[in-house]
């Protein structure tokens, strides 16, 4: 929806999709964690979108520390609102989007 958004002339939004290329199956950990910090680094905000699973993921709570690390904005949405937000999310002054929508998101960037 975010690359949807980032394409609409509608909308004045611009999204740069920074997952990491290396295979999160890899067993090399430094290699992971430089390509992760280095796409978080090139990003102007850092957004967690907080599914069902997302607190139990191995690396989440080391991308949103790297995050703050490197003084990124911090937003996050949850995709429902039942899903557990991660630990690392607690206290760290990210902005909330209150629902998985273009002005909730915006909103929340803007505020982050």
């Amino acid at each position: 929806m975010l690359l949807a958004w980032d394409k609409n002339s509608e909308f004045d939004f611009g999204f740069n999709d920074q997952s990491a290329d290396v295979s999160i199956q890899s067993t090399d950990a430094a290699a992971i964690k430089r390509a992760i910090s280095a796409k978080i680094n090139a990003a102007t905000n850092f957004l967690c979108l907080v599914g069902e699973k997302t607190s139990k993921r191995t690396w989440v709570s080391w991308e949103i520390d790297n995050a703050c690390e490197l003084k990124k904005r911090l937003a996050a949405v949850k995709i429902s609102s039942g899903n557990t937000t991660p630990s690392g999310l607690l206290g760290a002054g990210a902005s909330w989007a209150m629902s998985f929508t273009f002005d909730s998101i915006e909103k929340a960037l803007e505020g982050a």
